[in-house]
């Protein structure tokens, strides 16, 4: 059986209110894994900013 077909059996036998609290919390385990990806580009783009805003970089861009 999948971890999917897990957790519905399990969900599936909680009262309703439960059931909310079940669905806000992977709403809200989806959204910080979407934060974390966001700010791992951003973590990115100031490394490889270094590493590209320099002069011999631009030079090397300059003419393409």
């Amino acid at each position: 059986m999948s971890t999917q077909e897990l957790i519905n059996k399990e969900v599936e036998k909680l009262p309703e209110s439960l059931q909310r609290e079940v669905y806000d919390f992977a709403r809200f385990l989806r959204q910080k894994s979407a934060d974390e990806s966001f700010n791992g580009l951003l973590l990115s783009e100031s490394a490889l900013l270094k590493d590209w805003d320099t002069p011999e970089e631009n030079a090397a861009w300059a003419n393409l």
